[in-house]
């Protein structure tokens, strides 16, 4: 964490910084490691899809997502994160080009950067490390004695617990909220703006918009395109 700052900048991931939602993405991968193919994608996307048509809170969806996992080693897991990220990140349009640019400016002014998602380490880590993310903040998956997934997570961080995870970073690393920086996408994100004084917004959801309006929060694209590294190669 860059010492000395009395600010950071807070991210959300999916749709913000990928384009992607990186759970149901690395779910894909998943199922095709794991033998099942595309039918087996298919079935697990829908049981979830299913509950939040329900209109169920996202919570529990994000919790339903985790029990999938229940009985698997978390190091397998972790590591089928990182084969799913080696090939993600050279996808043309696998990033929002607007906030990479806002990330390298806030780590060339020293400013921490830090992810906040419901998404997890497996796909979390290696994104913060290309990245240069300080700090992520996800829904930490518990893991038994065994080294397996119990299915179950800490909290979801969904909504609220994404606001309350932003307070609590706030506190403990000393932070100005006033002086402190935050990016969403989705009407969800907006309890997580507002416990920061320079709120920003990306892409164009209605509700979002009309927050940046009324309070004069500046908006960014959420046009996709390639790391710059990546940029013009075939």
């Amino acid at each position: 964490m860059a010492g000395g700052s009395r600010r950071a900048a807070f991210f959300d991931v999916d749709e913000t910084v990928i384009t992607v939602k990186s759970m149901f993405d690395f779910l894909r991968h998943w199922t095709e490691y794991t033998g099942g193919g595309p039918q087996a994608y298919q079935e697990a996307a829908g049981r979830l899809h299913a509950i939040a048509a329900a209109g169920r809170h996202r919570s529990e969806v994000n919790r339903a997502y985790y029990r999938g996992f229940a009985g698997v080693p978390y190091e397998e897991l972790l590591e089928q994160g990182r084969q799913w990220y080696a090939v993600y990140r050279r996808r043309p349009d696998a990033f929002v080009g607007a906030t990479l640019d806002a990330i390298a400016a806030h780590r060339l002014t020293g400013d921490p950067v830090v992810f906040v998602s419901g998404s997890f380490r497996a796909c979390l880590e290696p994104l913060a490390g290309e990245l240069g993310a300080d700090l992520v903040l996800g829904s930490e998956p518990l893991v038994g004695s065994d080294g397996r997934l119990t299915g179950e997570v800490v909290r979801p961080m969904i909504g609220s617990n994404k606001a309350l995870a932003v307070q609590e970073t706030v506190a403990r690393l000393g932070l100005t909220a006033a002086h402190c920086y935050c990016y969403g996408d989705h009407a969800s994100d907006l309890d997580m703006l507002q416990q920061v004084g320079r709120p920003h917004v990306v892409g164009q959801d209605p509700v979002l918009l009309a927050q940046a309006a009324e309070h004069g929060w500046p908006l960014l694209s959420a046009e996709p395109g390639p790391l710059p590294e990546l940029a013009g190669r075939g």
